[in-house]
């Protein structure tokens, strides 16, 4: 009899909540729809995908290439995810992207579970909403791009620290650290961003003397840095003949990577391979004193001194359609390919507003305002007034947490040099956190009814400066939305003050909430609707008329084109070779690699100037028959190896191997056609593609940060060729960005002619 009874219990406990449930499926909608449209998403981790899954050795290092020649410039650990659903669906954009989508999911569930227990279901779940709807979020999760995937592993990690916190053992503890340490081996020291958090929180939430919490937390530190440094040691400890390069690392090294580009340079704005610093987001006197383009030489001829903070801005004024612009109607200005923010390399203007600004806000602020009230009322309405002020209570405690992970995030992105817009996404657990927590107490406060009282003003303050930031975002593309917009929160806010009606405060108070939710859905939307899948991803109305969407890497940033006759060319001939052919980026090899699964060496990494191989090496390569091809794009390289070639190498005839029409990789013939290349000066050209703050501008691109615009509706582009920093080492020719491996103004190199 007790244990039916117990039995009944357990069954009436367990119910399904149909609201987190439907925002579940909205975020499942959101990130999955479409993702068959993929075509092969970031080729750059699609390719290394392809090539982790033939042997467990590419797998284990995250070789870019079947040979295992070099990786990527991460850690392998979030490809580890993708490889296994593309071992198991085949290689596919959606079946790479799929994990990005089920982490995404995963994430909204998490946000819910972290704030529910605490501040009851409708804070988790406006919590999860808020989360599900934050445009930057959407994006990321489409992608197979690290990103979504370093938030769940956070996420978690915070999860199991509450739990240690409320059972007090020490295994949960452990477990929360260590998981901080695999997040790190997903995308490095941006994983840390949340570290000071987690500490501060459990030394004030732990219910525990402080020696005991000196202990444990000295263990945690331990069992993070087992996790954290277990990968990359054994990667460095391991004889470099018998593992790939680490591509992104000067020396080698996965620490020097962890700690050097992928730390320090971020913040810095440095780049690893071209001696200089990436201007982006710097002030304009920074910028012209250290050669604020993106070479670390001098700015682009069309970018004044005094506007190089903005990117996109020429002779003085904004271009059209370009990142961080200015329409005729004065609104931030429409992103030309991506959406509603600045561009890969347009990150504003460094400083404490710097979220807020045109460039970044709409891809992660239009809750900031609203989060930021919330904070202080919830610090106010949550206060234990039967202790002292000083004395926390539990749900002040979870407030602090959530502003440990905002402030320290917040502060870096408002001076890092370098970064690109969705790495955004690492304010939006704490944003949507606080939103959440913050609608419920305002709402609570403003019912307790004091008029006298300060604290009675916050939601209708909240409502409007939420509102007043909104309206502005979309003024460039929907200036009647931005009326509407204020119209309804001032007359909700005016009613909410004025009308003494109990009645209909609680309608009142959901309308407001839905007129704040409302655009930031609708940006939120537009990847999904545009199928969008980009290298760098973003959001916006733009998606939908630049065609950007399927797999357009984002910004501009390059194709995923196979030139079918210089690849017929290549097999035809390649004979006994190890390599297919050799070239000095991974843009360029990528989609080769993707297309045929065969080892294409990308020979200087992602843009062609990591120094992962020397000329007695390369030589040897050609010697011994390896290597057969060379492909020159005109990317940046090795200048020594590439000028060894041009001397002694024999060009193959252009009628072999160049022709005008290229296949798409991944993508269906109707996609293909919808990704247009941006027009220069009335003829079209491939654009340029992706690299750290190193990137080059397409020849004849626009932007002053390397990014070509896609031309705005009823304006007149204009084209100037960026100047270019050379440095010793690595060539930088007027071929701009690389062709993408399109061979329409490549050369191929014979490279067996050498030691006939």
């Amino acid at each position: 009899m007790v244990e039916n009874a117990q039995i009944r219990t357990n069954k009436r406990s367990f119910k399904i909540d149909w609201i987190l449930t439907l925002i579940l499926i909205l975020a499942l909608f959101l990130y999955g729809w479409q993702i068959w449209k993929a075509g092969s998403a970031n080729a750059f981790y699609t390719a290394a995908i392809k090539s982790m899954t033939e042997s467990f050795k590419n797998f284990w290092y995250g070789s870019f290439d079947p040979a295992g020649y070099i990786t990527v410039d991460k850690p392998p650990v979030a490809l580890w995810f993708m490889a296994i659903s593309a071992k198991i669906f085949g290689v596919h954009g959606w079946s790479v992207v799929l994990p990005s989508v089920l982490f995404g999911v995963g994430s909204v569930y998490l946000m819910y579970r972290l704030v529910q227990p605490y501040f009851g279901k409708s804070a988790g779940r406006l919590a999860a909403l808020a989360m599900t709807l934050t445009p930057i979020v959407v994006a990321d999760s489409r992608t197979n791009n690290m990103d979504a995937i370093l938030i769940f592993f956070l996420l978690l990690a915070l999860l199991m620290l509450e739990k240690a916190i409320a059972s007090q053992k020490l295994v949960t503890l452990l477990t929360s650290f260590a998981l901080i340490g695999i997040a790190f081996n997903v995308k490095m020291l941006q994983a840390f961003m949340i570290l000071p958090a987690m500490y501060l929180f459990y030394w004030l939430a732990a219910n525990e003397t402080w020696k005991k919490k000196v202990t444990k937390l000295a263990f945690a530190t331990i069992s993070l840095l087992v996790f954290t440094l277990a990968l990359p040691l054994s990667t460095d400890m391991t004889s470099a003949s018998k593992r790939p390069y680490i591509g992104g690392s000067e020396t080698n090294s996965l620490m020097e990577l962890a700690f050097g580009y992928n730390g320090t340079e971020r913040l810095l704005g440095q780049t690893t391979g071209t001696g200089g610093t990436f201007g982006g987001g710097m002030n304009s006197k920074t910028q012209t004193k250290k050669g604020g383009g993106p070479q670390g030489g001098k700015l682009p001829t069309n970018m004044k001194k005094g506007n190089a903070k903005a990117p996109g801005k020429v002779g003085g004024k904004t271009a059209q359609g370009m990142p961080g612009g200015q329409n005729q109607k004065g609104g931030p200005g429409k992103m030309g390919n991506g959406g509603g923010g600045g561009g890969a390399f347009d990150i504003g203007t460094i400083g404490p507003f710097r979220l807020f600004q045109s460039s970044l806000g709409p891809q992660i602020s239009w809750l900031l305002p609203f989060a930021i009230i919330g904070l202080v009322g919830g610090l106010v309405f949550f206060r234990d007034r039967k202790r002292k002020w000083y004395a926390l209570s539990r749900e002040q405690k979870q407030l602090i947490l959530w502003t440990g992970w905002l402030v320290p995030v917040y502060g870096f992105f408002s001076v890092a040099s370098f970064f690109h817009p969705y790495y955004m996404i690492m304010l939006a657990p704490p944003i949507a956190a606080l939103f959440g927590i913050g609608v419920t107490a305002l709402v609570k406060l403003f019912n307790q009814g004091r008029r006298n009282r300060w604290q009675f003003y916050l939601l209708p303050v909240a409502l409007i400066a939420t509102a007043a930031l909104q309206s502005w975002y979309v003024y460039s593309y929907y200036p009647w939305l931005t009326w509407l917009i204020l119209a309804v929160a001032i007359g909700i806010s005016a009613g909410l003050v004025l009308l003494p009606h109990r009645t209909i405060t609680q309608p009142l108070i959901i309308g407001g909430l839905l007129g704040i939710l409302v655009a930031p859905a609708w940006w939120s939307l537009t990847p999904t609707i545009a199928a969008e899948s980009a290298m760098i991803p973003t959001a916006g109305p733009s998606l939908l008329t630049s065609g950007q969407g399927g797999s357009a890497m984002g910004g501009g940033m390059g194709n995923n084109q196979v030139n079918s006759k210089l690849l017929n060319y290549l097999e035809k001939n390649q004979g006994n070779a190890k390599y297919l052919f050799a070239t000095s980026d991974s843009t360029t090899a990528a989609p080769y690699i993707i297309k045929t699964g065969k080892a294409v060496m990308a020979m200087g990494g992602f843009n062609g100037t990591d120094p992962a191989i020397t000329l007695k090496e390369f030589k040897k390569l050609v010697k011994t028959g390896q290597l057969k091809y060379f492909y020159y794009s005109g990317k940046s390289g090795n200048t020594e190896i590439i000028n060894w070639i041009k001397k002694h190498a024999t060009k193959v005839k252009t009628s072999l191997y160049q022709n005008t029409s290229s296949q798409a990789v991944g993508t269906s013939s109707s996609q293909t056609g919808s990704q247009k290349q941006p027009s220069f000066n009335g003829k079209t050209k491939p654009t340029g593609t992706k690299k750290r703050g190193a990137m080059t501008p397409p020849s004849g691109g626009k932007r002053g940060a390397g990014m070509s615009a896609t031309k705005k509706p009823g304006t007149k582009s204009k084209a100037t060729t960026p100047t270019r920093q050379t440095k010793q080492g690595n060539a930088q020719q007027p071929g701009g960005m690389g062709m993408g491996g399109m061979g329409s103004t490549g050369v191929l190199y014979d490279l067996s002619t050498i030691y006939k």
